[in-house]
């Protein structure tokens, strides 16, 4: 899905009516009736005599046939994700490459390029959306290749096509790994009966997963060090050697397409289009923080391990890695009187959605309609029980904005992290009518029990406002064309929204307008928010080296030499520089890194759309966090805008200076040098 996206130039939209999508001859013949309406579309575009050429029979007939491909064929893709269904699975993801290789063949041929060229060479008049489209468009056929010569361009397609089967490959291990711990229940001693009723059993024997919740419930309250570390282990064993494999594969095929097209390295090939630019900025960005916040790691460090020893009465215990969230839930309870358990009491689920509801409808002057009954009238799937259907509406005009899945459980099978996915861009017709966009959360968060509702941790609640902040993106944007439309923004600035309405769940005036027990119903107490509040910056430090790893990780692997690189080393001696822990043996993460596909060379940009983010936070700190002055000003400044504007020019405008590091580093309870 993520390496499609991209060769389809960010073409994040997808959505089609079809419910019976468990026949997969029925998915695999759409496919290919929904490829030939391209092809056709195409020879159209190719068909227009030069001198006729204007932006709606060319470019703007181009995006036509792309949102229309999307629309035809993208939901059978997703259903690879959060489908049931093994064989449904299989088929969506036979059904990816078939689509991923029409858009490879599309994007190499020279008759579409020489139609599309002859337009850019008269030179026309435009702006605004139009004239981006005609930059872009003029820059990827640049980037695809298509000024090499005819055999080197097709060397390049058979690359891009195995990249994308590899692709889908390292996706499959992750969302199809098993792992299992096997524990007494001796070894779970303080984790929550709740979590251990959620496991399967073998005679005596637990078998523990390694879902989000499972295996965070584990981290925070397992009281016993050795099964905490077998936890932590096997969850950085996921994915297994195969991946590994697959992964060192996709890393040389991807240096070798950027070496074709004349670029140094994968990273100089993914940074070109960010709004980084280079690799020296990346490097830069890096070497100007870490020193910064190795200062901080030091304090935290040496806060967790002095914990570590009063807890077990050992002076000279070592703090290791397994141990950072159990005592980090430790901290929380003696020094900020905040018990975890506890908190989670006053966030159930539907209180939280709820919460979002409210706040962003103050916010952004909008109103959500459950609208899960009504689906099949809309032609639209309900893939599981567990899925809700939304409508979003603008209240003072009376307007559908768009439409949002909510698919909030872990189960078997299904992608196993949380993630926004487009599933219709917002599209201006000829006509003048409106295609309103369509996105989904799919996510892994606690799940209810037969006596109790959904009670989410303080993190899942904070990971839910991160996952709605890339929805409202998706759904609020004000777009003409499909290829700008939402989230389409640089790799780099497209964490910023998500990340800065995670800020929300810190708010004491926010958190009481929906965080109430619930048994009770009394609100989350005072004393408590003042401890969450105080406790916010509690392990930045570690945390932030954390993203630091991840993403200096990610930038060796793909700034090695020909891309000839041993992962599990290169991971571990990156380890051992930018963390204060010790790398462990036969452990290999990135083999279950999902997104060392799709951002490839570019995750640098979580902590560069950080800096951005809380920078745009601040005029809500000023004006209010339930200010529909604020939510109104950053409706139509960003979110409205998605990529039709330069990145750059857009927080500018909407900061009415150049954006600063000032609130990223407050944020992270740091000062600037």
């Amino acid at each position: 899905m993520r390496l499609l996206k991209q060769l389809r130039s960010f073409v994040i939209g997808i959505c089609f009516s079809l419910c019976s999508l468990g026949v997969t001859q029925e998915a695999q013949q759409t496919i290919k009736d929904a490829l030939a309406r391209g092809d056709a579309a195409v020879a159209a575009i190719i068909a227009v005599p030069n001198g006729q050429r204007t932006f709606e029979n060319t470019l703007g007939a181009f995006d036509d046939m792309d949102v229309r491909l999307d629309n035809d064929t993208s939901l059978i893709l997703f259903m690879q994700y959060v489908s049931t269904d093994a064989n449904e699975r299989d088929a969506s993801r036979a059904a990816e490459e078939m689509v991923t290789n029409w858009y490879i063949e599309m994007g190499k041929r020279e008759d579409l390029y020489k139609a599309i060229k002859a337009y850019a060479d008269t030179k026309p008049n435009l702006e605004g959306e139009e004239k981006r489209m005609l930059e872009f468009t003029m820059r990827d056929y640049r980037r695809a290749g298509m000024d090499l010569a005819a055999s080197d361009r097709e060397k390049l397609k058979e690359i891009e096509k195995e990249l994308s089967k590899l692709g889908i490959e390292f996706d499959q291990k992750i969302a199809e790994d098993n792992t299992r711990v096997p524990l007494l229940i001796s070894e779970l001693k303080g984790v929550p009966k709740d979590t251990i009723d959620r496991q399967e059993r073998a005679a005596d024997v637990i078998l523990y997963k390694l879902d989000a919740p499972s295996y965070g419930a584990l981290m925070d309250y397992c009281q016993v060090p050795l099964t905490r570390e077998k936890a932590w282990v096997s969850y950085r064993r996921r994915g297994g050697t195969e991946n590994i494999r697959t992964l060192e594969r996709l890393i040389k095929l991807r240096a070798q397409a950027a070496n074709m097209l004349g670029y140094d390295s994968t990273v100089d090939y993914e940074i070109e289009t960010r709004m980084a630019k280079t690799d020296e900025n990346v490097a830069k960005f890096y070497k100007d923080l870490q020193p910064i916040v190795r200062k901080k790691a030091l304090l935290d460090f040496e806060e967790f391990q002095n914990e570590k020893r009063k807890h077990i009465r050992n002076s000279k215990a070592e703090f290791k890695q397994w141990d950072y969230s159990f005592y980090k839930t430790r901290l929380l309870k003696n020094k900020y009187s905040v018990d975890s358990e506890k908190v989670a009491e006053y966030f159930p689920m539907e209180r939280v959605v709820n919460g979002l509801f409210s706040i962003t409808s103050t916010l952004y002057g909008i109103d959500y309609r459950d609208v899960t009954s009504k689906a099949k009238d809309l032609g639209l799937p309900i893939w599981h029980a567990d899925v809700k259907l939304y409508e979003v509406w603008d209240k003072e005009k009376n307007e559908l904005l768009g439409r949002l899945y909510t698919d909030l459980y872990p189960r078997e099978n299904k992608y196993n992290h949380a993630a926004c996915w487009g599933l219709r861009p917002r599209k201006v017709n000829k006509d003048g009518s409106v295609q309103t966009p369509l996105a989904a959360l799919v996510c892994n968060f606690t799940k209810p029990t037969a006596d109790k509702p959904s009670l989410l941790p303080h993190d899942e609640v904070e990971t839910f406002f991160h996952e709605f902040g890339h929805g409202l993106h998706q759904i609020l944007t004000n777009t003409r064309l499909g290829r700008f439309s939402g989230t389409k923004v640089a790799r780099d600035f497209v964490e910023a929204p998500s990340q800065m309405m995670e800020n929300w769940v810190w708010s004491p005036e926010v958190l009481k307008t929906f965080a109430k027990q619930y048994k009770t119903g009394e609100p989350l107490p005072d004393k408590m928010l003042e401890g969450m509040k105080k406790a916010r910056t509690l392990g930045s430090g570690l945390e932030t080296e954390g993203q630091f790893y991840l993403g200096l990780m990610d930038q060796a692997y793909h700034t090695a030499p020909g891309g000839d690189v041993d992962s599990t080393q290169v991971g571990n001696d990156v380890y051992g520089k930018v963390l204060l822990y010790k790398p462990v043996p036969m452990t290999y993460f990135q083999a279950s890194f999902g997104h060392l596909v799709g951002y490839e060379g570019a995750y640098y940009g979580y902590l560069w759309s950080l800096v951005y983010a809380q920078d745009m936070f601040q005029r809500f700190e000023e004006l209010g966090l339930l200010s529909p002055k604020a939510g109104q000003y950053y409706r139509e400044k960003i979110l409205g805008r998605g990529g039709a504007m330069d990145e750059m020019d857009m927080l500018e405008d909407y900061l009415g200076r150049k954006p600063n590091m000032k609130a990223f580093l407050r944020h992270l309870g740091l000062e600037e040098k």
